[in-house]
């Protein structure tokens, strides 16, 4: 293999991200893959098989880049959703391969990644030592955060793009949602 073997394969993945993000599996174009990354097509095939693993590829990176790229505080939960949306507004491609990824391969990241492991572990220490409601299983108020952060890329604009002030109130919508489901209960509020 050439020396530059690894800085090809990351110009390789990174071009595949852009590729799939717009265009999903089925769009995309390993030839356009290839010429945006300044590399020959047989090089995709010889270093991650079919476009299937190329696609799993990108989208285990992705996940694993994105598990960390916003600082978790589990007491702070509504902060964190709130951060992750943030996060999402500036990278809408990355929801983009989301989608892709849960219409055409579903199954495609296999187990659950260690950040998100850790991160339910922490939910759990923290519901037990009450600063969480307790009422969801830890995976679950996890999820729910997380789908709140996501939430509004799914909502219809009419088309056009938010505006400031949309988008904040979608931020504050999160956030809230985020707080509402993750605040312990007063003591003695009954319910």
């Amino acid at each position: 293999m050439p020396r530059d073997s690894s800085a090809t394969k990351a110009r390789l993945l990174d071009a595949a991200f852009t590729e799939f993000a717009a265009y999903g599996i089925a769009g995309a174009r390993v030839d356009r893959i290839a010429e945006n990354a300044g590399a020959n097509k047989r090089l995709i095939y010889a270093y991650f098989g079919n476009k299937e693993q190329l696609f799993d590829e990108v989208l285990r990176r992705a996940m694993a880049a994105g598990a960390e790229s916003v600082p978790f505080d589990v007491d702070d939960l509504p902060g964190y959703a709130g951060a992750i949306f943030d996060h999402l507004v500036a990278r809408p491609d990355l929801m983009r391969l989301r989608l892709w990824k849960l219409l055409e391969r579903p199954g495609a990241t296999g187990s659950e990644p260690e950040a998100v492991q850790r991160k339910t572990a922490q939910v759990a220490d923290a519901q037990q030592r009450g600063r969480l409601a307790p009422e969801m299983v830890p995976a679950d108020l996890l999820t729910m955060v997380l789908a709140a952060a996501q939430a509004w890329f799914w909502a219809e604009e009419g088309g056009r793009p938010w505006s400031p002030e949309r988008l904040a109130q979608h931020r504050e919508a999160v956030v809230e949602t985020a707080r509402r489901i993750s605040a312990p209960k007063p003591v003695g509020s009954g319910g």
